[in-house]
């Protein structure tokens, strides 16, 4: 019993290692439609370079690559988890007003060039080479330069 239970684990790892990291090129219009739509109304001037969707035993997400190395990265449901924007900025209606603000406020000649949502905490990096993370009530919980 104890070697079939360990065949199995192994059997398992095995799996998982293969399916780890599995990356497929797709088409604009195979994404969820809240990202369709999300690069529709943000990005509708850029040209995609590049769609891909990632997939591994627990997750799926998807990232897409425009031609001027911008890039946005979508959960499994379409909900944006990170945009890239090292060429400009980050739309302003993407970025939750109070960190708009906040920006504003504190770093008046930066701009965001990147920001991520993860587990209820925004984490932005801004032109000056700041990387700030709010928490889900918009406070700094943390400043690294």
């Amino acid at each position: 019993m104890k070697k079939f239970i360990m065949m199995l684990v192994c059997m398992f790892a095995m799996h998982t290692m293969v399916m780890a990291d599995n990356d497929k090129p797709i088409q604009v219009n195979q994404l969820p439609a809240k990202a369709q739509t999300f690069i529709k109304t943000y990005f509708k001037n850029h040209k995609v370079a590049l769609a891909k969707m990632e997939s591994g035993v627990f997750y799926k997400s998807y990232d897409v690559v425009f031609t001027n190395g911008e890039k946005v990265e979508f959960d499994k449901a379409g909900e944006w988890k990170e945009v890239r924007c090292r060429q400009s900025e980050v739309p302003a209606q993407v970025v939750p007003e109070a960190i708009r603000n906040y920006v504003k406020t504190n770093y008046p000649d930066a701009r965001i060039l990147e920001i991520e949502f993860d587990h209820n905490e925004y984490e932005i990096k801004l032109s000056n080479r700041w990387e700030i993370t709010f928490d889900s009530q918009m406070r700094v919980i943390d400043i690294d330069d």
